[in-house]
């Protein structure tokens, strides 16, 4: 079983902070084996019928359990979950409870309790860079091109079909089973297009269009996909800058794999590299828990890729390249003119040291990704 160190010390910590941990995550993204490796546990399927019977009274339950960690894999196929979390929460303190799920929580009417301050909720995101090396993967280019699912990334050779089967199991299971949409054929041709238009401005009115829904569907179906955590939709940044991008968002799909998937790509070309580089920064800036994650764009199409606003410290400019040296400041230069308060950082898969680069006013920080969280959690601090 590979470990995953970082994301174990992530539900320790959630831990310390409440008994109910919430591990959430799209399907097939590792939730259940990163469940079972954790000590002493015990681990119920709830998809099983019996495991409805061992939890139908769950006092009883809690009080027959040998161990302090119990794992409740699916829990959302239960009756009533938040009834079973609540009480263990309330009655039993001492017990560790991790629920896992592909959406979040409030996504099923059957949470009828938020659950407030019992829980905390950790996002497991697809295989992160730092943990490349133990899935035993050390071309970047295979992790752009296969993703960060471990089914697909630990496979002996690229499986399209894996990618195919993964969409048709996200609709029963993910989306049909929440949410009870009938019209499969338009939702999953929505998906394809979300995922071609990955790292890009969202256009709703062209989406309906491809698909022939209404526009109102559309955004009701964006709704599912980021509930369900499928697609991330940035917004843009705007604090009263001149001639600013202020209402249309960025979108970017789960995982590079379905990406290059769904754009029908074969091999992998240089010209894939930069815009799926940009998935795997994002990626890493959300496991360091960001609050905020914007993008910024003015109407003469000068962009920064990821904006993080720290308030009085001012906004922090992330910017991702493929190439180092072919770097433009065009946009990082337009962006400081309006907002100068703040941290400027390059990402590049080159980078293996931090360094600092200056054009005219403008200082930037070279840093490799494996680096930025903690960066991030310094500047937070």
């Amino acid at each position: 079983m590979i470990e995953r160190p970082f994301w174990m010390d992530r539900l320790a910590l959630a831990w310390r902070n409440a008994p109910v941990v919430w591990l959430t995550g799209v399907r097939r993204a590792g939730k259940t084996v990163l469940a079972k490796a954790l000590p002493e546990a015990e681990f119920v399927n709830c998809d099983l019928p019996s495991s409805l019977d061992r939890l139908s009274d769950p006092e009883s339950f809690f009080r027959s359990l040998a161990c302090e960690t119990l794992v409740l894999d699916e829990v959302h196929q239960l009756p009533d979950p938040s009834r079973v979390l609540k009480i263990a929460a309330d009655a039993f303190p001492q017990l560790k409870v991790l629920a896992t799920g592909s959406s979040t929580l409030a996504a099923t009417t059957k949470f009828r309790d938020s659950l407030a301050g019992r829980k905390r909720v950790v996002h497991l995101l697809p295989v992160l860079v730092e943990e490349l090396p133990a899935f035993g993967v050390t071309d970047l280019r295979e992790r752009l091109a296969r993703g960060g699912l471990p089914q697909a990334l630990l496979s002996k050779a690229p499986d399209a079909e894996f990618y195919g089967e993964w969409l048709d199991s996200y609709f029963a299971r993910d989306v049909q089973e929440l949410f009870h949409l009938g019209k499969r054929g338009e939702f999953l041709r929505m998906v394809e297009l979300v995922l071609r238009q990955s790292g890009g401005m969202l256009d709703y009115s062209s989406i309906a269009k491809h698909i022939g829904v209404s526009r109102p569907t559309v955004t009701a179906w964006l709704d599912v996909l980021q509930v369900t955590h499928a697609a991330y939709l940035l917004p843009p940044f705007a604090e009263g800058g001149r001639r600013e991008i202020l209402g249309q968002p960025k979108v970017y799909g789960f995982d590079t794999g379905f990406v290059h998937y769904a754009k029908g790509r074969g091999e992998l070309r240089t010209d894939d590299c930069g815009f799926l580089w940009e998935h795997l920064v994002l990626d890493m800036v959300r496991s360091a828990q960001v609050p905020k994650v914007h993008f910024w764009r003015d109407k003469q199409d000068r962009e920064v890729d990821f904006v993080l606003p720290r308030g009085e410290a001012g906004v922090d400019a992330l910017e991702c390249t493929w190439n180092p040296d072919a770097f433009e400041y065009r946009g990082l230069e337009a962006f400081r003119a309006n907002y100068p308060r703040g941290r400027n950082y390059l990402l590049s898969p080159g980078i293996r040291h931090r360094s600092l680069r200056r054009k005219g006013d403008v200082e930037v920080v070279v840093l490799p990704l494996e680096d930025l969280r903690g960066e991030l959690a310094r500047g937070q601090s």
